[in-house]
């Protein structure tokens, strides 16, 4: 984003023209996330999620690469390494209740990302790279922590895994070879350990290069807003540093409270007791169920019980379970309402807070339930909810609601009209 107000980057010292010369990294530092950005002065604290999630992106990857030290990927001995860490590497139990709860904050953080994407229309133009990026992102992260939650090799990895990959062979003609290569063989073992391990250690870097260009993408557009109007004049705008970076610091500390709290004292309050099984083929747990970030897709997948005409039920399960998510490609285009902010469309609001919103709620509930009555009549509901929302409901409400006045700038909706 170019302003003509934008403060420009000068060197202080000699040390610093050399470099400014040479590798230009101070100043593109100094646009991308100092003075010389700015940003609208109304964001929120909605708006510190982005920068929560690059803190526990690297977070992880700095403790996964401590933790890969220490861990053998081998079916014989990788849930006793795990065990070795947690007892007898110094600071290992924490490396690894730091590794284990981060992903769960870093999921945290990214479903309220994009959920306050939703409701101020984040993937409006001209953002709808930066959306389409977001999504990507999302993707990578799910199968990362999916691969993740195989490695401890504890009973709820082994089944977690044998049920996940069991899924891609509901795909007509091309499922069961695809199950085997994606394997290794015909259950998860030595090969399938080996390669989950490998993917998992080289995603988070391939997540690190989409979230470079999920940046470069925000700042061609620059940062949405509450009001949704787009910046018109300098007093709509601050300059990122100091003002954001002490907001989003303060937010940083919150986090890290509640963050920290759960490491220490309740480390395995999001995990399932039966992971501290080691791995038995020969055992099934009574109830298999992943990580709660993946409880809403889980449910949508247990949602299809019956065939549908031709289509197998574990094949539509499959199908929308995926769909779930690709949906959120379209919604630049499903959304044909000129207003982004849920603040100023009273129809829209109604529908995402007492409607997507309880729905996710369900799923969520509903995934880390058993396979029964009455978790899959709810889950069928709240999936026909969720699709509705999308495809029929977004795209008719964006058409037909009469929606507030916009305040003329940003600095009006702050300071009001007379100012």
């Amino acid at each position: 984003m170019s302003f003509p107000w934008a403060r420009q980057y000068e060197p202080q010292n000699g040390f610093m023209k050399w470099m400014d010369e040479k590798l230009p990294l101070p100043r593109f530092v100094y646009n991308a996330v100092g003075a010389g950005y700015p940003v609208p002065r109304n964001l929120n604290y909605m708006w510190n999620f982005g920068v929560l999630a690059g803190f526990f992106l690297m977070l992880q990857i700095v403790t996964g690469i401590i933790l890969a030290m220490h861990y053998a990927a081998n079916a014989e001995v990788a849930f006793g390494t795990t065990e070795h860490i947690m007892r007898d590497v110094n600071w290992g139990w924490l490396m690894r209740y730091a590794h284990a709860n981060g992903a769960s904050f870093f999921f945290i953080v990214i479903y309220l990302h994009i959920f306050r994407g939703f409701y101020f229309s984040s993937y409006k133009a001209p953002r709808e790279m930066i959306w389409l990026l977001g999504v990507v992102i999302f993707l990578l992260m799910m199968a990362t922590a999916f691969m993740g939650y195989v490695l401890p090799w504890g009973q709820m990895s082994f089944w977690g895994a044998k049920v996940i990959t069991g899924l891609f062979g509901a795909i007509p003609l091309v499922g069961e070879p695809l199950q085997v290569w994606l394997l290794g063989g015909f259950a998860p073992d030595n090969a399938a350990l080996n390669r989950f391990f490998s993917l998992h250690y080289l995603l988070p870097f391939v997540i690190v290069a989409v979230v470079i260009l999920h940046i470069w993408a925000l700042h061609i557009p620059g940062s949405s807003n509450p009001t949704g109007v787009e910046v018109k004049q300098e007093s709509d705008t601050v300059p990122f540093h100091p003002y954001y970076t002490a907001k989003d610091g303060f937010g940083l500390g919150v986090v890290l409270i509640a963050y920290f709290a759960m490491v220490f004292f309740l480390p395995n309050y999001l995990g399932h007791p039966d992971n501290y099984i080691e791995a038995n083929p020969l055992s099934t747990p009574a109830h298999i169920v992943p990580e709660w970030y993946f409880w809403p897709f889980y449910a949508i997948l247990r949602a299809f019980t019956a065939d549908f005409f031709f289509i197998p039920a574990k094949l539509m399960g499959v199908l929308a379970m995926f769909a779930a998510i690709l949906v959120w490609f379209f919604l630049p285009w499903l959304d044909k309402s000129p207003v982004r902010s849920g603040h100023y469309r009273p129809t829209f609001k109604k529908f995402f807070w007492f409607g997507l919103i309880p729905a996710m709620a369900v799923l969520f509930w509903c995934g880390g339930a058993p396979a029964e009555e009455p978790y899959v009549m709810l889950s069928q509901i709240a999936t026909a909810y969720y699709f509705l929302h999308f495809l029929v409901i977004l795209p008719i409400v964006s058409s037909v609601e009469k929606t507030k006045p916009l305040p003329n700038s940003i600095t009006e909706a702050v300071l009001g009209s007379d100012n």
